[in-house]
């Protein structure tokens, strides 16, 4: 049963709210029989030898308290999670950990976690750094700077922070957020230090494994110290899926596909650290993490619009030879990140400190879809005849019939009734190579001078990135492998030879069955006759990737700043300001016919980003905080590449591609929080925020209005150009509501329990030539976030529930009419952890993730009108956690 999206809106955002009211009034009855609270703020620090890491049997509270000390003490507004809170998530890899925290939103993909979006923003507006060190994202296709999360397993960081203001020696380059990865230090603890994990599972959905394991081994004497980190993470995965397009006449095309496919992610970690003397200390970092899929698509395009004759409504229809495509393939997509830091941290007389890092990090992002598509294209009689219901709008019933001839030369019938799609029937294969391959090289150096005086502290520090990205973005390749090439004779790549008898594993309802593809076996094939036509010279793999896709792009991105912090008895307050300077050399091709130009564009600029965070401690359990900031957000690197295809022919003449002459987009923030500590694990608070985004980027079509693609005599001023583009300006704002805390004050044995939750509520727009108040992509009005846990004899269990109401994903229409823009429907997260800590050594646990069994589903205008409908089933794993 499917409920409608508003009446789940509704219910969710009341569950959501009405959780957290009854969070926030437990704790008050709690506080109202506690003892005196423990020291108030600021939280006492650790001592030098006190453990600080949270190992696999102690209390979820101990790990609270350490994320807790850090936001109540730090200079800016920051959400932070420690290790062993995700830990007692069934969280697989970084993005998933983050979505616990206030306010942050994540993108799936078949059902994992990506991107996240922190306020609702697009993730562009949210940077990256890895200990303190800033990184750049490649991303699936080639088009994005925005950073892979789904590449970084949890298990090799120590904690995650969400710094939602920045001071002036953070990056600028964010707009609503800059997130810190970072990873363990072997200095935590003396001596020796081992933790690991086993685990292996279930898919609901097609009954696939699941297996994950990580090892971490540490040892320090307290003036060395030596980690050493390996992760492994697995599932075979089903996923169910229908995408949908439309006319007038109701749906005039629908996929049922089916992915089979092996998601894996691994990471290693390795660490030196050395205090060679008091208040100095050494260190060098390796991290390496990598994602990898291996996607089976089995994949049946019903072109309804296409049928030789029949009617169709919104309701169904009665369709005489209706074409199929199937679509098959085996491919890969790979993403790895690779990061090496030196660093030293040194302390002076008279207050001086040095701090430093010199980091090479190395991201490759590469796709291989080696397509193979096949129609009927010849013989109309293989074409089915169909008739169809739509009762429930993402899963339309079709029944089959034979396509006979009709009564009069060249016309056709619905013949007798057909209990499956013959998978056999084409006549016609396109074989589409597509490939992406995309790079990024960068090299990061820094220092940073701070002067403390006692009520002030004195910082200012460089920062010089250079970067060097080449890639493509995924275009169609520039030859069609088909019969005419050689492919087709009596042994041709016929979906006969490849049909077998095992039926999909789905949940959604089609009214017929479908057999699996064996496109292992079909990629093999299809690969061997790729190489007979490279022998022949009719194909040749250098030369299929389009030149107006590819790019090769140069950054020298240059930092300094000076900021200033003062302290006194009741608060502090930060500022100061940083200067940017970035030069970009952008290479690429434009593609008029047959004929490739080379376009070089050069872009040279300095921006200032001011800022000012101020904290003012009301009571000993009551904070304030307040902020003001500039920062700036840069188009991603397939936006502004150089490379175009044009067309001289058309009237006008059109340019679609990149565009170097984007502009950043620049903000102006405001941020204010009120935080009451109830004790040193527990909190409830309440901010607000606001963005104010100048030049905000989105896709569409303008004119040419300058010199930049005039070549060979021809001035192409006034022709059509669809590329992203530089809109007006743009606001996104929200309040954001927290509660968090630990009964211990509860007689036993309910003093275990413990709550967590926290609810966003946003909205946001921006204003172009064509149209205004447009939605920004990914912003959901409502998100929550809540959890319910308990931890006493040695039990630690957690319910976990995310829910996210709709959000505009994909903008559509060239002119941003509002017609075209798709939208994701909401949807929630149910999750159950167990642990129970058989021995000081050894910890059980079992996950359950995604109890909802959820439907992620698209949508264009309304839920009338479903686009993408998808589901993976429900997740289970058990295993068992050491230390020693």
């Amino acid at each position: 049963m499917f409920i409608s999206s508003k009446n789940r809106i509704r219910a969710a955002a009341l569950a959501g709210l009405s959780t957290f009211a009854l969070g926030a009034a437990l704790g008050v009855a709690a506080r109202a029989e506690d003892q005196p609270s423990p020291e108030p703020a600021p939280l006492p620090a650790p001592a030098e030898d006190e453990v600080t890491e949270v190992v696999v049997f102690a209390p979820l509270r101990d790990s609270q308290l350490a994320a807790l000390r850090e936001q109540r003490n730090a200079d800016n507004l920051v959400n932070v999670i420690a290790s062993d809170t995700v830990g007692r998530f069934p969280d697989q890899n970084s993005a998933a950990a983050l979505s616990r925290l206030p306010a942050v939103a994540v993108q799936r993909d078949q059902g994992q976690e990506r991107y996240i979006q922190v306020r609702g923003a697009p993730n562009r507006w949210t940077s990256v750094s890895f200990d303190g060190v800033p990184v750049i994202g490649v991303d699936e296709g080639g088009s994005g700077r925005a950073f892979r999360f789904d590449a970084v397993p949890a298990v090799i960081l120590q904690s995650l922070a969400v710094n939602k203001s920045l001071t002036p020696d953070l990056p600028a380059e964010a707009v609503v957020a800059q997130i810190d990865l970072r990873t363990y230090s072997p200095m935590n603890r003396k001596g020796f230090d081992v933790q690991g994990e086993l685990g292996a599972g279930q898919m609901e959905l097609g009954g696939g494994e699941q297996r994950q394991g990580s090892l971490r081994g540490a040892w320090s004497n307290g003036a060395f110290g030596v980690m050493a980190a390996v992760s492994h993470y697995q599932r075979e995965q089903v996923t169910d899926n229908r995408e949908f397009s439309y006319d007038a006449n109701g749906i005039s095309s629908f996929d049922a596909r089916n992915y089979l496919l092996v998601r894996e992610n691994n990471g290693a970690s390795l660490g030196f650290e050395w205090r060679p003397a008091e208040g100095h200390e050494l260190f060098l970092k390796w991290v390496s993490s990598e994602f990898k899929d291996d996607e089976e698509r089995n994949h049946y395009t019903f072109q309804l619009a296409n049928a030789l004759s029949g009617t169709r409504t919104a309701t169904g229809g009665d369709l005489v030879g209706v074409p199929v495509r199937s679509t098959a393939e085996f491919g890969e997509y790979r993403t790895k990140n690779e990061l090496t830091t030196l660093g030293g941290e040194h302390g002076f007389n008279d207050g001086w400190s040095l701090s430093w890092r010199a980091n090479v990090a190395k991201m490759t992002n590469t796709t291989y879809l080696p397509l193979v598509l096949q129609n009927q294209q010849l013989n109309r009689l293989l074409r089915p005849s169909i008739s169809y219901r739509v009762d429930d709008p993402n899963f339309p019933i079709i029944s089959l019939y034979k396509t006979v001839n009709g009564a009069t030369s060249g016309t056709y019938a619905r013949g007798d009734a057909l209990t499956t799609l013959d998978q056999s029937a084409f006549d016609f294969n396109i074989g589409l190579p597509i490939i992406s391959n995309i790079k990024a090289d960068s090299w990061t150096a820094r220092f940073d001078v701070t002067r403390d005086t006692g009520n002030w502290v004195y910082k200012a520090g460089y920062q010089h990135d250079h970067r060097e990205i080449e890639g493509n973005t995924i275009n169609q390749p520039t030859v069609l492998l088909t019969q005419l090439l050689g492919i087709g004779s009596a042994d041709d790549l016929k979906a006969s030879n490849y049909v077998t008898g095992r039926n999909w594993d789905t949940g959604f309802p089609l009214g017929i069955n479908l057999k699996y593809i064996d496109n292992k076996r079909l990629r093999t094939d299809f690969e061997a006759r790729l190489n007979t036509l490279q022998a022949a010279g009719k194909y040749n793999p250098a030369t299929i990737i389009d030149p107006s896709s590819l790019y090769d792009i140069t950054e020298n991105l240059g930092a300094a700043y000076g900021m200033a912090k003062y302290m006194w008895e009741g608060g502090q307050v930060v500022f100061g300001a940083r200067v940017e300077h970035m030069k970009q050399r952008i290479t690429g091709f434009t593609k008029s016919g047959t004929t490739v130009t080379p376009l070089v564009v050069d872009n040279d600029y300095t921006d200032l980003f001011p800022s000012l965070n101020a904290r003012f401690d009301l009571s000993d359990k009551l904070v304030l905080r307040g902020a003001v900031q500039r920062g700036i957000a840069r188009p991603s690197f397939g936006a502004i590449r150089s490379g175009a295809s044009i067309n001289d022919t058309a009237t006008p003449g059109t340019i679609s591609g990149g565009n170097p002459h984007l502009e950043p987009e620049y903000t102006w923030g405001l941020d204010s929080s009120l935080e009451y500590y109830l004790s040193n694990d527990s909190v409830v608070s309440a901010g607000v925020f606001y963005r104010k985004v100048d030049n905000v980027l989105y896709d569409s079509k303008t004119k040419i209005t300058n010199d930049a693609y005039d070549a060979n005599g021809i001035d192409r001023t006034g022709y059509d150009f669809t590329s992203t583009l530089n809109g007006d300006n743009g606001k996104l704002y929200g309040l954001e509501l927290n509660y968090q805390q630990t009964f211990s004050a509860l007689p036993s044995p309910f003093d275990g329990l413990g709550f967590s939750g926290n609810v966003a509520l946003l909205d946001g727009e921006f204003d172009t030539v064509a149209r205004k108040g447009v939605p920004f992509p990914g912003t959901s009005k409502t998100i929550v976030n809540t959890s319910v846990s308990y931890e006493k004899y040695g039990v630690s269990a957690r319910l976990s529930y995310q829910w996210r109401d709709d959000w505009a994903d994909t903008l559509g229409g060239l002119g941003l009419g509002a017609g075209g823009d798709e939208y994701r429907k909401a949807y929630g997260n149910l999750d159950l952890t167990l642990r129970y800590a058989a021995t000081r050594h050894i910890t059980l646990f079992a996950d359950a993730s995604n109890l909802t069994d959820e439907t992620y589903i698209a949508f264009e205008g309304d839920e009338r009108h479903p686009s993408e409908v998808e589901q993976i089933g429900r997740r289970f794993l058990a295993g068992l956690r050491f230390n020693f």
